[in-house]
């Protein structure tokens, strides 16, 4: 397995900033075995989204991405949502979906089409897996959230004198990343809102993967977004169990996800 941490100065941020790289290039030989359908194509490229408080780091484990002859990409986004916010140097949707992509692309020659990347996240890089994938079909062509932060309707209407309700971050947090709270359902930082726009355009949307732990306090986020999908008869997959807001959750669905994100690929 090589891993890379790569050092890049990031036109969208304003500043040098780092990515972490896992390419699954180097399978062992001296061991018998035989090689199977994944391993035979070319690589496919797999970008996991960190949570709040969270930075770059690969949480799919070396045997799955040899198996499915994956190479993960992971980035610090800080605590943006990573949504493009007004403040310079704040554009993380832009340095994640477009330079970064390009970047990896002009280096590695990999996430070189939609049908080979794909993007995934946990909680915060849950809702930033979701929401990126719709925003670039063009650049992702499957999305995997795990228990999504999706806040955008907890969020809307809260002023100032709601600080207190806001849990993890306060008001003018919450605008530094999704703008106005008084439109924020009502434009593109909405998944709901992306949605419709690709359906009313006939854009193809990407293949989308919910789950969530029953005893999780963004369980119902989650359940009012897959009702939203099931209402406008977008095909997804939604999947609760037991579990919390932690990593024994994630780690349970981990290699669901990406059973579900590769497949069992023919022979051919």
């Amino acid at each position: 397995m090589a891993n890379f941490q790569i050092q890049y100065y990031s036109q969208a941020l304003a500043r040098k900033t780092v990515f972490q790289a896992s390419i699954p290039n180097d399978i062992r030989t001296d061991i018998p075995r035989e090689l199977n359908a994944h391993q035979k194509r070319p690589m496919k490229s797999l970008f996991i989204l960190h949570g709040y408080t969270g930075m770059a780091e690969n949480w799919v484990s070396e045997e799955l991405m040899e198996h499915y002859n994956v190479a993960v990409f992971s980035a610090t986004a800080e605590n943006s949502f990573y949504l493009d916010a007004e403040a310079t140097g704040h554009q993380y949707e832009t340095m994640l979906a477009i330079e970064l992509v390009d970047y990896i692309r002009k280096t590695f020659g990999l996430a070189m089409k939609p049908e080979d990347t794909y993007i995934a996240g946990i909680s915060m890089g849950g809702f930033g897996a979701i929401h990126t994938g719709l925003a670039h079909p063009d650049r992702f062509s499957k999305i995997a959230g795990l228990s999504s932060a999706l806040i955008v309707h907890q969020i809307a209407g809260k002023t100032r004198a709601d600080d207190s309700q806001l849990g993890l971050g306060n008001y003018a947090y919450y605008v530094g990343c999704f703008g106005d709270l008084s439109t924020v359902e009502t434009r593109d930082t909405n998944p709901e809102v992306l949605i419709r726009k690709m359906k009313a355009a006939g854009t193809k949307i990407p293949e989308i993967y919910l789950c969530c732990g029953t005893e999780d306090f963004l369980i119902e986020p989650n359940r009012a977004f897959h009702r939203f999908l099931t209402e406008e008869k977008i095909p997804h997959e939604y999947h609760e169990s037991k579990g919390i807001h932690d990593g024994v959750f994630w780690s349970e669905y981990e290699p669901k996800v990406l059973a579900w994100l590769f497949g069992d690929e023919k022979e051919s």
